[in-house]
């Protein structure tokens, strides 16, 4: 393995290049959660995705931040940590692949068959984990769902530890309740009353009435309203064949006059297709947003964000707009999050393994939600008390260490934080009550269908469609190109690639060969 050498993250994201420091691969012995401290301490390197959380990328060199060195105190390792850029992961994942820069563990963003992972777990670079977790992973094996250890097995064998989802609908629509008040209007239910909304915000003022991005990641509400999500996992049956769900030209053009109307009127940002995840957040947190796409577990957060620039804001997770079947909401989420891969060469492996266990560990939980007794929580008379921040940068390292540092848990919710407040238990109740009745699903291919990873040009990802369909989208939004030429457009993506993708898909589907079927 190459030398690695140590870097900030500034210098990683100016130069565009990863490195990582040289470890010495010493047969050590991790913390077992209850033992005796080992003699020596853990020393791996780990690869780690920034996501574009401000307190990572802003972070100077996170192998000195405060609460790595703790984690590290806890857990008796010694982490080189390699930070991959958010908005880069993929080129830089493949790129390291391709060098052999590979870290001891590395992070991927799902499953064993992500571009992210370059067919690295079918090439042999990493080892399969299955005695060890045996060994000393017994509380990953309890707490983690068989649904998840399944999405990281390849060839009948365990490769990855997921951190996972227990509720698939993550992902919600938001709204500045406080504008909506203002507006004298009821929450809108329908595309047509959500378009009613954004035409009142926009009467007040609001920059951003629906906040866009680049790609329409974050903000795909109403392709989920029409149910012609262009994502990896939205293939259905229509006649005797499997396709994707944009085949349904009729609801995808109606899709798209949502988002055209949306733009000749003023109701979503010019530039929508360039916003990166950044200025998307900016943006909102400024004040300049009326509506949009966010993970749920985040709103408290971004609230006490927001409020530092407009104090009486107020966010509220509402139903996401329907459509015409009186359905609607965001894509299902698989059961894994993230994932951490072992180096087949790696000779402290099961140390390791330790580690990422004691993550499920009752201590690890207080640690990574409270952080440490009497420096940022007390206990009284048993119970802990602990106060959510509330200033913008005190919040982004409370989510940092959340959600960031902690990698393997229940990603749905922080249960800890939010059963604290009032605010956090009525959230926990959003999720049963308005994300368990919405999401759209479809059938799934597991391993991915081969003719998608020959041809990338055609291959959507898990939230983002198909390079091909992504620059006809945006002519359309833009009036370059007739909405009226999507049947056009699924003619071009079945002659460059995807008639081969729609027989593999149906041969599979008649076989049953690793699919899953809708779960809504």
């Amino acid at each position: 393995m190459r030398k690695w050498m140590k870097v900030s993250l500034v210098a990683t994201l100016a130069l565009g290049t990863l490195a990582a420091c040289g470890t010495k691969q010493d047969a050590t012995s991790g913390n077992d959660g209850g033992g005796a401290a080992p003699a020596e301490k853990t020393k791996f390197s780990i690869a780690l995705r920034t996501l574009a959380f401000n307190y990572v990328e802003k972070s100077p060199n996170i192998n000195e931040d405060k609460w790595v060195k703790r984690l590290e105190e806890k857990t008796n390792a010694d982490l080189n940590i390699v930070l991959v850029p958010h908005k880069e992961y993929e080129q830089k994942m493949v790129q390291m692949f391709a060098t052999g820069d590979v870290a001891d563990v590395m992070q991927g963003s799902g499953g064993v068959n992500g571009k992210e992972m370059a067919g690295s777990v079918q090439a042999g670079v990493f080892m399969p984990l299955d005695d060890l977790l045996k060994k000393s992973g017994q509380n990953l094996l309890k707490k983690i769902p068989k649904e998840a250890w399944d999405q990281v097995s390849y060839q009948g064998k365990i490769y990855a530890i997921p951190e996972y989802l227990s509720n698939p609908s993550r992902r919600a629509t938001w709204i500045r309740k406080d504008l909506l008040d203002k507006t004298g209007l009821p929450v809108p239910k329908t595309v047509e009353e959500t378009m009613d909304v954004l035409r009142a915000f926009k009467k007040l003022g609001v920059e951003n009435p629906y906040m866009g991005r680049q790609d329409f990641k974050y903000a795909d509400t109403f392709f989920g309203a029409y149910d012609v999500y262009p994502y990896l996992s939205m293939f259905e049956k229509q006649g005797d064949q499997v396709v994707p769900k944009f085949f349904d030209s009729e609801n995808m053009q109606k899709a798209l006059g949502v988002y055209k109307t949306m733009y000749d009127e003023g109701l979503i940002n010019k530039e929508f297709a360039t916003i990166n995840p950044t200025t998307f957040k900016n943006t909102i947190l400024a004040g300049k947003a009326g509506m949009w796409t966010m993970n749920a577990n985040e709103i408290l957060q971004w609230e006490a964000q927001l409020r530092a620039s407009v104090p009486d804001a107020k966010l509220e997770i509402i139903p996401s707009p329907t459509g015409p079947d009186g359905k609607g909401g965001h894509y299902l989420y698989g059961s894994v999050t993230r994932s951490y891969f072992i180096k087949k060469d790696v000779k402290n492996a099961e140390a390791i393994v330790k580690f990422f266990d004691w993550m499920v560990s009752d201590e690890a939980e207080t640690f990574f939600t409270f952080g440490v007794e009497g420096e940022t929580f007390t206990t009284e008379n048993g119970k802990i008390v602990y106060k959510s921040p509330t200033e913008p940068n005190a919040v982004d390292e409370e989510r940092y260490r959340q959600a960031f540092l902690w990698m393997v848990q229940d990603t749905t919710y922080n249960k800890g934080s939010l059963s604290l407040t009032p605010e956090g238990k009525k959230l926990m109740e959003v999720y049963d009550t308005v994300l368990a009745k919405e999401g759209r699903d479809g059938i799934t291919f597991e391993p991915r269908l081969e003719s998608l990873t020959k041809n990338p040009d055609v291959s959507p990802n898990s939230d983002t469609a198909p390079p091909l369909l992504l620059t006809h989208m945006v002519k359309m939004v833009y009036g370059k190109e007739p909405i009226s030429d999507w049947p056009k457009v699924i003619e071009e993506w079945k002659s460059k690639g995807g008639n081969d993708v729609v027989k593999e898909a149906t041969d599979k589907f008649n076989k049953k060969e690793g699919i899953t079927m809708p779960r809504r």
